[in-house]
């Protein structure tokens, strides 16, 4: 049943991922002309700002995840059950911490964006960061039912409830933009349903999973060692605020809410970019701590990283290829000819994200050996770096001055840094993973370039003209990939459901 679950838990994330990006793709455009660059900005903004509350998660959701594993595994259910008791306390606690925190930033919005906005936007500024203060207050909380949810290895419910959230959130969203409502509508929508979906994941552990909470007394030696493995998580959850969302902060500081809307553009292509390894990856962490909980050796350990990172190259070197050739004239036709700085700063940051992305497994693997200090001191270190290059840089050049600080930190800690460690350290085989990767790279490398040059003699004015262009281009690449760059089992893998299909035919 667990198998089954990983696999149809897989596919199905890669259902939400396809249904999330035809949604941003469709709706982002609709959004856009609906609120106008300036209303877009200051919701972007306003969102950028209260997601640095999230840090106050402090890890905590995959220490749950990693430790319900653990218990599972060796049997231990009064443990586990004393635990969630033990996480609801300390998420209560945090919750009320996040909302005084947010209170404090509602009383301050006028001091810190008061040079760069008008009146009136300050006003929806406040109302606003008031309805997100209180969702993220609720969300503490009830989000351990989430992670327990993740560490049963339940995937085929939880992605269900979130291809329905996204089909009824953007219908209603649609509906409300269409009658004349704006940013704070958005806000409004999106915390109902938030709350209706932490609420479905507190009564599916209860009445499904039959989870139990005990209240019992906190047992200091289990919450220190908890802590400890957390705190390096957050430590990487800070870089990641850092590195993602400070970007919107630091232009609405600097420039305005133009500025802001168009780097929020690249930052949605980059969500989506990022989507595509992340949905493989999230599913494995309750696998991999039992694979060194049961004691697996390193070298099978280091295979599933080559294995899960040539299956992620398949998919990300498709998208990347793609975009590098198509990705400015999609940019101009679906969000307009203002957001064309958004392809630029968009590629600064796909380039570089592409190693990473294609070794997630790798954070995955570090999490379930509670090994994650190295990694997430170097992050701090590097975003901080990154983040004083943004600000010297966003004065002078903008969006495309911060994508370059982003993308300059990225290059040195993800790329060259990572990789020493996971070989050196984390005995992983990455000179042959690197030989894999390249053999994979010679189509999609041959291909792009050609591909590139010959798009310099066609004018795409039209989304038909895009699509007849991405259609050809794909009717080149995949067969070619497919012949020269998969092995049998990646062959397999992706042929597998088709040749179900025409077989049930």
């Amino acid at each position: 049943m667990a198998v089954n679950q990983l696999k149809v838990g897989a596919l199905l994330s890669y259902v939400v991922l396809i249904l999330n990006n035809i949604v941003g793709l469709a709706y982002t455009p609709f959004m856009l002309r609906m609120m106008g660059q300036s209303e877009y900005g200051l919701y972007s903004l306003v969102a950028s700002v209260i997601a640095y509350l999230t840090i106050l998660d402090f890890g905590f959701g995959n220490a749950i995840i990693r430790y319900t594993s653990k218990f599972r595994a060796q049997g231990k259910l009064d443990e586990q059950f004393s635990m969630f008791g033990m996480f609801i306390i300390l998420y209560s606690i945090i919750g009320v911490i996040a909302f005084i925190a947010g209170l404090c930033l509602y009383y301050n919005v006028d001091s810190m964006f008061g040079k760069t906005m008008t009146i009136e936007e300050l006003g929806k500024a406040k109302i606003m960061m008031l309805l997100m203060v209180f969702n993220i207050a609720f969300t503490f909380p009830l989000s351990i039912f989430g992670a327990i949810i993740t560490a049963y290895e339940d995937f085929i419910f939880q992605r269900i409830i979130q291809i329905v959230r996204i089909i009824l959130n953007t219908g209603v969203m649609i509906l409300l933009l269409t009658i004349g409502y704006k940013a704070i509508a958005i806000v409004v929508v999106t915390t109902v349903f938030n709350l209706m979906t932490l609420l479905i994941n507190y009564f599916y552990c209860k009445y499904k999973i039959k989870i139990k909470i005990y209240y019992k007394k906190i047992d200091w030696s289990f919450l220190k060692e908890v802590a400890l493995y957390s705190f390096y998580i957050f430590l990487s959850m800070i870089m990641d605020r850092i590195y993602w969302g400070t970007g919107q902060f630091i232009l609405g500081m600097y420039v305005g809410t133009a500025a802001i809307a168009i780097f929020s553009i690249a930052i949605s292509l980059q969500n989506m970019y990022m989507s595509f390894s992340a949905s493989i990856a999230n599913v494995f962490l309750p696998k991999i701590t039992k694979m060194i909980t049961e004691g697996q050796s390193e070298k099978t350990i280091s295979d599933l990283f080559i294995k899960t990172g040539r299956i992620q190259f398949i998919i990300i070197s498709f998208v990347l290829v793609g975009f590098i050739i198509f990705g400015q004239q999609f940019v101009v036709l679906w969000a307009g000819k203002n957001y064309v700085d958004a392809y630029i700063i968009a590629l600064l940051f796909f380039i570089p994200l592409t190693v990473p992305l294609v070794q997630t497994v790798g954070i995955t693997i570090l999490q379930a050996r509670n090994q994650m200090k190295f990694r997430s001191l170097l992050y701090i270190w590097i975003a901080f770096c990154s983040l004083g290059l943004q600000f010297l840089l966003a004065k002078k050049y903008g969006g495309i001055g911060v994508g370059i600080g982003i993308s300059s930190g990225l290059f040195l800690g993800q790329i060259i840094i990572m990789n020493i460690y996971y070989y050196k350290k984390q005995k992983i085989d990455i000179p042959y993973f690197w030989k894999e990767i390249a053999k994979m790279s010679i189509v999609p490398l041959i291909l792009g370039i050609s591909v590139y040059y010959l798009s310099t003699f066609f004018v795409i004015n039209t989304i038909m003209d895009l699509f007849f262009g991405i259609v050809l281009f794909s009717i080149a690449y995949i067969p070619l990939f497919w012949i020269f760059s998969m092995n049998k089992f990646e062959k397999d893998l992706f042929g597998a459901p088709v040749k179900k299909l025409f077989l049930r035919r």
